[in-house]
């Protein structure tokens, strides 16, 4: 059996292949991706020509140190495809983002592209989305009454403001997240809108009827490609 990380790479590996010669593409965020960029930087050493949207200051890091080169999103008028990782994937390709604080700029980025894959090990699915904290992303003035209200409104059981070394989480666009706690969420469509609707909320992890398809990566070293229906 193959380890987490070997899965990973296994995934990431894979998806390197939807990358075509001359394409713009968005770049997604995480640990699986990593691997991603990892080969797509090996394969532009050997004279592939790609632009990547990035969709964290982490993969601005990352793409850089690979040779990968970058444009910005303001540049294009649209993305052939983004490439991403995901915290839960359900059987529709409704999808939690967000756990590592890139939510804003990933939902972006997906929505600027006319295919979103999700590539992730098998630990991914679900199949009901809710298990893992929903990340909610909201300014710093005021976020106590964020909390509050979304507490008020019996949206979901607990929240909490992600801490990192003692102190608020800051994302990339300098705003904070809540961590929104579940024991399954039976209507995303219906709480992300609600969430929305909240003032001072940014954006949720919530990604729903976004993503095209799916490579997952199985401990016995198989690779899936999942294609989903877009229906809730």
């Amino acid at each position: 059996m193959l380890s987490s990380q070997e899965i990973k790479k296994n995934a990431g590996l894979y998806a390197a292949d939807l990358i075509k010669n001359g394409m713009s593409f968005g770049l997604g965020t995480g640990t699986t991706v990593y691997w991603l960029i990892q080969e797509l930087g090996a394969r532009v050493a050997q004279g592939l020509e790609i632009r990547a949207v990035p969709t964290s200051e982490q993969t601005v890091q990352l793409a850089g140190e690979a040779g990968i080169p970058l444009t910005d999103l303001n540049e294009l008028d649209s993305l052939a495809i983004a490439i991403d990782g995901a915290d839960e994937i359900d059987p529709y390709g409704n999808l939690i983002k967000g756990g590592g604080g890139a939510l804003l700029q990933e939902k972006i980025v997906a929505a600027a592209s006319e295919r979103l894959v999700i590539i992730a090990d098998q630990s991914k699915l679900v199949s009901r989305l809710g298990k893992f904290p929903l990340p909610v992303e909201v300014i710093p003035f005021g976020y106590k009454q964020v909390m509050r209200r979304i507490l008020d409104s019996g949206l979901c059981r607990e929240v909490k403001l992600r801490e990192k070394n003692g102190q608020p989480f800051v994302s990339d666009h300098h705003h904070y997240i809540l961590d929104c706690r579940f024991d399954t969420i039976e209507h995303p469509l219906f709480l992300n809108a609600s969430l929305e609707n909240i003032a001072g909320v940014v954006e949720t992890g919530l990604f729903i009827n976004m993503a095209a398809q799916a490579i997952i990566g199985y401990e016995d070293g198989k690779i899936e490609m999942i294609r989903f229906t877009g229906k809730i």
